[in-house]
């Protein structure tokens, strides 16, 4: 029987093109992998596209709307720990159907809010099923595509972040107008339906069903730290480290975009519009894909050092571009480099650990790598207050070269592993 199972992840799509020779099981965990990704960022970023209304309604500040964020960025740590662990013990596409249910109801609920407190509460919802998502999608689509192809299908997959965002901004920007914010969290249910789609037709995968023993939470930690230690931790390393420069990054791009000439930005007025956001996510889509075919050709640590390297280089470049044009086409190759190597960490992180704890391991690693670069947002902003918006983006290029540090010196080299 575990010879079957591992004969279909083999024989579907092993041919030359990734798609030629799928199975139906296949194309069915990448659609609901992709729709799951994609509207799971739609719903995480749908507060960032209305932040003003909600803070004029709510009186909030900058500083307390930051906060708001930064707690829902933490709470993906713990869904990505628990419905981690929900996948690898009953099962990856069980854990997703739960995922989907809970950031769906959670930013709901963020449209019924009236005071901080309650908004809080209901970021934090989405935070976990957002993290948990994650988890169990990657987790399922690993298993279940061959290894030979497995960058490149988790590639297209981490696309429908680019997806994901562009379809907040556009929500935002249709519905907003007519209806206000409230309704923009309200569309923010509708991804709920996919759970029911994951629960009629989503399979698990054969290396799990035919897997002995379940681990309980306690056996999870220990297999984690103790057992995998090393891996998890060269994992969370280089995942924080390069999380903090994305965060860092793209945050505070749009205000240093809007910054005047006289203050040391470029001025311009069309940053925060949907065209703006929709123009960068072309960059990170195109990076997203291309991060995939070149880590099953090169591998996994030169595909992250070339991504890294990019990224590194690329942001002193943009801050030094005084052309309005000129930056905004530039815009599309820092969101190439500092976006694109998202696609890494689901193929890494499946090949450097077993089917007992792999749903557990990808979701706290990644998850706990984006919780821990809460912080970077306000470590730019602080240096923004006192060197200019611009200086502190130069700082992200330092969070990029250490990324690349580690990966060089510590990342195992997994290319072509099968799961195990």
């Amino acid at each position: 029987m575990a010879q079957s199972g591992k004969a279909e992840r083999v024989t579907g799509a092993a041919g030359g093109r990734w798609w030629q020779g799928a199975s139906k099981q296949q194309w069915g965990t990448f659609r609901s992998a992709y729709l799951g990704w994609m509207l799971d960022i739609m719903d995480l970023m749908l507060f960032a596209m209305v932040i003003k209304y909600i803070s004029a309604d709510l009186g909030l500040d900058k500083s307390t709307a930051g906060m708001v964020m930064s707690a829902t960025l933490m709470a993906t740590a713990f869904g990505g720990l628990i419905f981690g662990f929900l996948a690898d013990r009953i099962g990856r596409a069980k854990s997703m159907m739960l995922s989907i249910i809970c950031y769906s109801i959670g930013t709901a609920l963020c449209g019924l809010s009236d005071t901080l407190g309650q908004l809080m509460v209901f970021r934090i919802i989405v935070g976990l099923g957002v993290g948990g998502e994650w988890s169990a999608g990657s987790a399922l689509v690993s298993e279940t595509w061959p290894a030979k192809h497995r960058g490149k299908i988790l590639a297209w997959v981490q696309s429908a972040f680019a997806a994901g965002y562009a379809a907040a901004a556009i929500v935002a920007a249709v519905v907003v107008p007519i209806a206000g914010w409230r309704w923009v969290f309200a569309v923010g249910l509708l991804p709920a339906l996919l759970a029911f789609y994951v629960r009629r037709h989503v399979k698990e995968p054969a290396i799990w069903v035919n897997q002995k023993a379940r681990l309980g939470f306690i056996e999870t930690l220990r297999t984690l730290f103790i057992s995998h230690g090393r891996n998890t931790t060269i994992g969370l390393a280089f995942t924080t480290a390069a999380m903090c420069g994305y965060w860092g990054l793209f945050t505070w791009i749009p205000t240093y975009l809007a910054t005047p000439v006289a203050e040391g930005g470029p001025g311009l007025d069309l940053v925060k519009s949907t065209i703006w956001i929709v123009i960068m996510q072309v960059g990170a889509a195109l990076g997203f894909i291309t991060f995939g075919y070149i880590a099953d050709r090169l591998g996994r640590k030169s595909a992250f050092l070339i991504f890294f390297a990019g990224s590194a280089l690329s942001v002193p470049l943009f801050v030094m571009i005084q052309s309005p044009l000129l930056l905004m086409g530039f815009g599309i190759v820092v969101a190439y480099f500092g976006t694109g190597f998202y696609s890494g960490f689901a193929p890494t992180f499946a090949e450097m650990f077993p089917t007992s704890v792999r749903a557990t391991a990808q979701g706290f690693v990644y998850n706990g790598g984006r919780a821990i670069a809460a912080i970077a947002p306000a470590l730019i902003g602080f240096l923004a207050n006192g060197y200019g918006v611009g200086s502190g983006l130069l700082a992200t290029s330092g969070f990029f070269a250490l990324a690349g540090l580690i990966v060089l010196l510590f990342l195992p080299e997994t290319k072509g592993a099968e799961l195990t």
